[in-house]
């Protein structure tokens, strides 16, 4: 069907209408971390980069990005490990309850944070564990195999089953076909949901208040917990910045890898 030119138009100027509605916020965010004023004013009073330079040296928001850094770390590895092996068995093997395990694997991401924070929360008190470092990454983990499973799950049905079956009629073991036919071409895929895992973690902050002992704040927390408080307002928005420029790069990167333009599966 053929399209006029001003629909075409119309369409094109909705689109980036819409895109800027969505986008703005996050310039504004920027802008005013070089503001000179120590408070949200608009338009800013001057430029200065006085706030960029001194924001390590607040204690709390150092040690809120070194834990967001670690738990992120840890989670994504834990997802790497759990979603990849989830996605092999549900896709190569037959077995009662599969379809009620795929289901639940990806419950995590569908329910609301909230949910899913008080539903841990309530079971990590219940069985006596300490809430704490531990409490979060397996909170993290829950979620961040989803993002892993999706990916490598939906990249395993696009390969061709002929492939493995050339290989083993080639006299290859099942440990040769994973590393030279079904590894390559799932690779990206793993990578990608790797990366969303990570930028995931890092930007949690539901299941984090639920799950987090007295003693463990990420950058989000801090973000949310330092809003209100003037004097430290100014390096909400370095900090808000720094989430976003690290946050932006990563989901493109990921967009990149899940779904390569010059790839072919056989």
């Amino acid at each position: 069907m053929q399209i006029s030119k001003r629909s075409q138009f119309s369409l094109r100027a909705t689109t980036y209408g819409l895109l800027f509605l969505l986008y703005m916020p996050l310039l504004l965010i920027f802008i005013l971390s070089f503001n000179t004023a120590s408070s949200l004013t608009w338009p800013p009073r001057g430029f200065s980069t006085r706030w960029w330079s001194t924001f390590l040296d607040v204690e709390s928001a150092r040690a809120a990005l070194i834990s967001s850094t670690r738990l992120a770390l840890i989670a994504m590895v834990n997802a790497i490990v759990l979603g990849s092996m989830l996605s092999f068995a549900l896709q190569r093997f037959e077995f009662f309850g599969k379809n009620s395990l795929s289901f639940l694997a990806v419950l995590p991401i569908a329910l609301p944070g909230i949910v899913t924070g008080v539903a841990l929360r309530n079971t990590f008190v219940r069985f006596g564990l300490d809430l704490g470092f531990i409490s979060v990454i397996a909170g993290h983990t829950t979620f961040c195999i989803v993002v892993v499973h999706n990916n490598v799950v939906a990249r395993l049905r696009r390969i061709s089953p002929n492939l493995r079956e050339a290989s083993a009629d080639l006299g290859a073991n099942s440990l040769q076909t994973f590393r030279l036919i079904t590894w390559p071409l799932v690779r990206s895929s793993v990578f990608a949901g790797a990366i969303l895992a990570f930028a995931l973690s890092f930007d949690e902050v539901v299941v984090t208040t639920f799950t987090a002992g007295a003693g463990i704040q990420t950058l989000p927390q801090w973000i949310l917990n330092n809003f209100s408080r003037p004097n430290v307002l100014p390096y909400v928005t370095v900090v808000a910045t720094i989430v976003m420029v690290i946050s932006l790069p990563i989901a493109w990167l990921a967009q990149r890898l899940a779904d390569p333009p010059n790839e072919k599966l056989v």
